[in-house]
């Protein structure tokens, strides 16, 4: 009997076990989850974790009460994104999944994502507004005053849009002395917020030469897409930026973008940008005609205050030459009666001699007292004189008025061919004429 440690094991007809590598099992589930699943999917979910990679490819978990699903999305896609994902977002995820092998773990790749219950561009400016409200870009005491009399305004927006139309004849309907400047720039599309940016840039640093008093940024109105370039940073930093006082006019009285918020001032319409850029003629020249009234009403009072002036004068130096001769007087009574009471015979040479000095030295007085008095007079009469605007007219000189609005003509700069002029000389005499020439 052999030894059953030697015996032969007996066949059976139990399978041989198949042994698979790692990568065998991981490309068994690829395949099985591109067999199995949709080729692209959409899932909601709320996102956790997300890292920006200094790649640019992101990486974050969506998840639910129930299970959490890692995901990818490349720089490419996020790129496209108008919003910034956030941690506890809700959002719609649109994309596929793949096995990532090195990891030995599922996970979806995420081609598009959009917030759930708000649109993204809406989000968007919301984001965008909450940052730069916290760094002070809406402050007010960052604004700049507007000036009150522009004479150079520029005006930056496309020229092919109704925009520009509106802004000019609002201008020049309120404020015919402005000149306009136009700078052409794209209002809407890919690119267009670097380009408007671009634009206010260039009118600052070429300011010198350009002397722009105002800009104005506008554009007709449209969906929240077609205005997204008036949302987007660099245009924001741009007007913040600004020396010269920025108004921005975009879209409708309900369209509000971050420029509008950003701007020195906002028009709700383009057709408004004119309203607050420029003061109404009707109303400055009637401020002028006043202030005409008021610088005449203030000659004639001082006129007036002179003559009186004048006046007083006289009769302080009336009264005061009375008192001199009534104190001569007395005193020559006094002496008179001395005289009576003393025998003349004895002093009456000495007296005579005295009586001769005080005459000549009493006739001295009075002399430099009129010489005092008359030389007030004559600087009173001067001042007066140089008051009197009309008193050159006396001397063969002519004054001219600007018909239109009654200003005195300073230079022949101030008139323009057309123009009816008065001419006015002495006594009130005056001709009227037209300018022809220059």
């Amino acid at each position: 009997m052999k030894d059953s440690l030697f015996e032969q094991p007996k066949e059976t007809n139990q399978p041989k076990v198949k042994i698979y590598t790692v990568s065998q099992i991981t490309s068994l589930i690829k395949v099985s989850l591109e067999e199995t699943l949709p080729g692209r999917l959409t899932i909601t979910g709320e996102i956790s974790g997300f890292k920006r990679h200094s790649s640019g490819h992101c990486y974050f978990d969506l998840k639910d009460e129930d299970a959490v699903l890692p995901a990818v999305m490349w720089k490419s896609d996020f790129a496209r994104l108008k919003f910034k994902p956030e941690n506890g977002l809700a959002v719609l995820a649109k994309g596929h999944i793949d096995v990532y092998a090195p990891a030995g773990k599922y996970q979806f790749y995420a081609d598009a994502i959009t917030p759930a219950g708000m649109g993204a561009l809406q989000l968007a400016f919301e984001q965008m507004k909450n940052r730069l409200a916290a760094e002070g870009l809406f402050n007010e005491e960052h604004k700049k005053p507007l000036p009150k009399y522009p004479f150079r305004i520029g005006i930056l927006t496309s020229k092919s849009g109704a925009a520009l139309g509106d802004i000019v004849d609002s201008i020049y309907n309120r404020w015919p002395a402005a000149k306009l400047l136009f700078y052409d720039v794209p209002v809407q599309g890919e690119g267009a917020a670097e380009k408007i940016a671009a634009a206010i840039r260039d009118v600052n640093n070429r300011n010198t030469a350009l002397k722009l008093d105002v800009i104005i940024v506008g554009r007709g109105g449209g969906s929240m897409e077609d205005l997204w370039a008036f949302n987007e940073e660099p245009v924001a930093r741009a007007i913040y930026d600004s020396k010269i006082p920025v108004i921005i006019a975009v879209g409708h009285e309900v369209d509000v973008t971050i420029a509008d918020l950003v701007a020195d001032a906002r028009a709700s319409t383009p057709t408004k940008a004119g309203v607050i850029a420029a003061p109404d003629i009707k109303e400055v020249l009637s401020q002028i005609s006043q202030l005409g009234k008021n610088l005449a009403d203030k000659l004639r009072w001082t006129m007036q205050l002179n003559t009186q002036r004048v006046d007083e004068a006289s009769f302080t130096l009336s009264d005061y030459m009375k008192d001199i001769f009534s104190a001569a007087k007395n005193r020559l009574g006094e002496f008179f009666e001395k005289v009576l009471r003393i025998e003349p015979h004895r002093i009456i040479a000495d007296k005579k001699i005295a009586l001769n000095n005080a005459g000549s030295r009493m006739a001295e007085k009075i002399g430099r007292i009129f010489s005092d008095a008359r030389m007030k007079i004559e600087t009173q009469s001067g001042k007066l004189a140089a008051c009197n605007l009309k008193s050159v007219l006396n001397r063969g000189y002519s004054i001219t008025k600007i018909a239109a609005t009654g200003k005195i003509a300073k230079s022949i700069a101030e008139i323009n061919i057309n123009d009816i002029i008065i001419t006015e000389f002495k006594d009130e005499k005056t001709i009227e004429s037209r300018v022809t020439r220059k």
